[in-house]
């Protein structure tokens, strides 16, 4: 677990980080957005120390980040994938870091193959492409088997294929009770890959909450036959409708059952009928805008 509380920094008099705190759980995938500049990077290297904090704390199981004995058995982090010596090659960097973090130097053909970097391991990191440096980066966090991934724009450089495996990584890890802590400006990916998300602008979290409750149904969709004789239907019980865009029928606030059931009481034949949720690239700008 991890408890963040406080968090501040300040750089002169310019306040980038404002008093935030927050609990990762074990076996979730909690998403981390904000605008550039909300303090998202910032908030991350406090909790690494990497940057210090101006106030505030970071616990790992109750104890501070830099009283770890080995943090990156604890810890796996990446948060600048290029922070790697051109002139190495991908397999000589991950067997310094194993060496530094107490690992076999046989974990780091496993991890190369996990992470589809075997071919490419005796070539020098200067001629990866960004996508095989966040895959190298990627690799590297994971050198340990570390309980906690934090990871900054990992989906950078990415592919679809890229994509589409790490999502499945992280929530493989989250499964085997894990705890992760991904930021991103993929908004699409975010939605299906995290359980919670921090939304944090101008320094200060604006949401925090499960993805399901952030966007929560907005109300039903429903296509009909004869939508001229469903909608007096929905009215007279009730409902306002709305007319879509697409020629289906909205019903603002209400449960697609309650819509199903006034259809069938009134014999109405519904070709569609689907819940409205909000989308999370709406409920962003809805959150940061200010």
């Amino acid at each position: 677990m991890i408890t963040v509380s406080g968090l501040t920094k300040h750089y002169g008099d310019r306040v980038v980080v404002d008093d935030v705190s927050f609990t990762l759980e074990p076996g979730t995938v909690t998403g981390f957005l904000g605008p550039n500049g909300a303090g998202k990077s910032t908030t991350m290297r406090m909790m690494t120390g990497l940057v210090p904090a101006t106030a505030g704390t970071t616990l790992v199981d109750g104890r501070p980040y830099a009283d770890l004995p080995n943090p990156g058995a604890v810890v796996g982090t990446l948060l600048d994938a290029s922070a790697v010596h051109p002139g190495r090659t991908g397999r000589v960097h991950l067997r310094l870091l194993a060496s530094a973090v107490g690992v076999p130097a046989s974990r780091v053909d496993e991890v190369l193959e996990l992470v589809d970097l075997t071919a490419a391991a005796r070539r020098r990191v200067g001629g990866y492409s960004l996508g095989m440096r966040q895959r190298l980066g990627i690799a590297a966090a994971l050198l340990a088997d570390p309980a906690v991934l934090v990871f900054d724009e990992p989906a950078n450089g990415l592919d679809p294929e890229g994509i589409r495996w790490m999502r499945d990584l992280l929530r493989g890890h989250a499964a085997r009770g894990g705890t992760v802590l991904l930021s991103s400006h993929l908004l699409g990916e975010v939605e299906h890959t995290v359980d919670r998300l921090l939304v944090i602008g101008g320094g200060r979290i604006v949401a925090d909450a499960p993805v399901a409750e952030l966007l929560g149904g907005d109300g039903t969709a429903v296509r009909a036959l004869d939508p001229a004789a469903l909608v007096p239907a929905l009215e007279a019980a009730g409902f306002h409708v709305q007319h879509g865009s697409d020629g289906a029928l909205l019903v603002p606030g209400v449960e697609p059952a309650a819509v199903g059931a006034v259809a069938a009481a009134g014999g109405h034949v519904l070709v569609d009928l689907r819940p409205v949720r909000r989308g999370l690239e709406d409920l962003f700008f809805q959150l940061t805008a200010a």
